[in-house]
């Protein structure tokens, strides 16, 4: 598994979310709350941009900017239709001040 490093942590407080790369793979990184979490910026019904969209900070919810899809941040699990198939979760941790991915 490969490492990604994000951001410092003061570049990433809560209720902001930061799109990184990985190779091809987009990966939306989340701060709710003070916890951080890793999704696929990829919304499983259309593969349209998922993080990109609002979220709920407060809830750990991102919506899908095309057709309103919510996803629970913390499981990748669709909540409402149309989409019905989860996203890709990764682990993230803060090492040594830096918010990382593993990939």
């Amino acid at each position: 598994m490969a490492s990604v490093d994000v951001c410092p942590v003061a570049e990433l407080p809560p209720g902001h979310v930061k799109i990184i790369w990985s190779g091809p793979l987009a990966i939306g990184v989340y701060n709710c709350e003070g916890s951080y979490y890793a999704i696929e910026d990829r919304c499983s019904h259309d593969d349209g941009p998922l993080c990109e969209g609002e979220w709920e900070p407060d809830s750990c919810i991102a919506i899908c900017p095309r057709h309103g899809s919510r996803f629970d941040i913390t499981t990748g699990r669709p909540l409402t239709l149309p989409a019905y198939e989860p996203v890709d979760t990764f682990p993230v941790r803060v090492e040594d001040g830096w918010v990382r991915v593993d990939v």
